[in-house]
């Protein structure tokens, strides 16, 4: 079944129109969600970046956006879905009504919801091989844009294009500065001796949901220290970690880079951590 604006529909009836501002101008943003057990995690700070960003676009923010309702009309789907699964991966889509070229003739928007079921419950973490290349073939330009779930993704979709050609697991993106800006599919973080350190937003990197979640963990476990600064590429070699964070997996740890191979230490009891507070929450 697909939410769409409010209404359930199956997949065969649910339609987009080939003028929808999202396909024709990538005027849309979207939120990738996990749900347990019938409830949304980390679900105030998705709102508030979904309300952010549309405000970011001006959009129009419909007076029924509520946390109450949107809430609602998640669990709503994934109640109905034909599934034993606990736990679902969704997307809800908000995108500017059709209409106009570049220059909207409305800002009011409208949204979909999918859900699909998810294999496991709480997080674990995948100790298998796990290599990571650099993508250079386009850079991105750090900015207020940049750091928005829009659905203009060419720079990920080519990443992972290249990624799979040459059999790598994920690839890291770099901005126009050169330096690491964050991976295909998620946040990077850099451990060294007892210095955890993820690039700034102002780099250009996604405000990750699960980003923000894994710098508050960090920043109550004694001995180390979480900073926010930009990460070379040389950095990479002398790492002791690595390992890549979003709200689906959770924590990605990262076995090896070109001739580097790295520990997991640090991402185990991060996760260990992080599955505490969602038992407790």
């Amino acid at each position: 079944m697909i939410n769409s604006n409010g209404e359930l529909l199956s997949e065969q009836e649910a339609k987009l129109s080939v003028f929808n501002r999202g396909l024709a101008y990538g005027d849309a943003l979207f939120e990738t969600i996990k749900t347990l057990n019938g409830k949304i995690l980390f679900w105030e700070d998705h709102y508030f970046r979904l309300m952010a960003s549309m405000r970011i676009l001006r959009m129009e923010i419909p007076m029924t956006f509520t946390p109450e309702f949107l809430e609602s009309q998640i669990l709503e789907l994934v109640s109905h879905h034909n599934s034993d699964s606990n736990s679902f991966r969704v997307k809800f889509t908000v995108f500017r009504n059709q209409g106009g070229f570049y220059t909207p003739n409305s800002n009011a928007v409208s949204y979909f919801i999918t859900a699909e079921p998810l294999p496991t419950d709480l997080y674990l973490l995948n100790t298998s091989d796990y290599r990571i290349e650099l993508f250079k073939d386009f850079y991105i330009t750090p900015g207020l844009l940049s750091t928005l779930k829009s659905n203009n993704k060419l720079l990920n979709v080519l990443g992972s294009v290249y990624a799979k050609e040459n059999q790598y697991d994920n690839c890291l993106l770099l901005n126009t500065n050169k330096n690491i800006v964050e991976a295909l599919n998620g946040n990077l973080f850099l451990v060294k001796d007892n210095v955890i350190k993820t690039p700034p937003l102002d780099d250009g990197c996604l405000k990750g949901i699960m980003r923000k979640q894994i710098l508050e963990i960090i920043g109550k476990i004694p001995d180390f220290e979480c900073v926010e600064a930009s990460i070379s590429p040389f950095e990479l070699q002398k790492a002791d970690e690595l390992f890549v964070t979003n709200v689906i997996q959770g924590i990605q740890p990262i076995t090896s880079f070109r001739k580097k191979n790295f520990t997991n230490h640090v991402s185990q009891s991060i996760l260990a951590k992080l599955n505490m507070t969602l038992r407790l929450s």
